[in-house]
């Protein structure tokens, strides 16, 4: 990808110097980003479904799987953003192919398609290999440097 902003010292680059925070809800999903690759559009993460994650079937909450796939999308697209801009999900829509445990798991995004102000992502979340949530997001770029402004949307 050869686009402005791409590459520049934004929030990414300094989360993956250390020179930055996690967000909580990554700290909190026991989120590890694993590989980047920007040029193919794709982005890996590690997660952790604690025994406080689970309903009362045993199994892990779909909202939990959700916020999951909301952190690996957003994350590929913070990933190609520059200073001054930020993420917001517009829209997340998620499917559930089978349950999952307490454990890890993998999550992996791939960009569909890169806009000036609108992202298109694909995602999944996988289990013991196998693909337990997918999700498709649709993701703006929000510039002015509030990152406030994009929580709110």
């Amino acid at each position: 990808m050869n686009r402005e902003g791409i590459g520049q010292d934004g929030y990414f680059k300094r989360l993956q110097r250390g020179d930055a925070a996690p967000p909580p809800v990554a700290t909190l999903l026991g989120g590890k980003i694993g590989t980047v690759d920007l040029e193919a559009g794709a982005l890996t993460s590690a997660y952790q479904a604690t025994e406080s994650f689970l309903n009362p079937a045993g199994q892990v909450q779909g909202g939990m799987l959700s916020a999951m796939l909301d952190d690996v999308t957003a994350m590929l697209v913070t990933a190609t953003l520059g200073e001054g801009e930020a993420c917001a999900t517009l829209n997340l829509n998620v499917t559930f192919l089978r349950a999952a445990q307490a454990g890890p798991l993998q999550g992996r995004a791939t960009l569909v398609r890169r806009g000036r102000d609108i992202c298109n992502v694909a995602g999944e979340l996988l289990q013991e290999g196998r693909v337990v949530a997918s999700a498709v997001a649709t993701c703006m770029i929000v510039r002015g440097g509030d990152s406030r402004r994009a929580a709110a949307a």
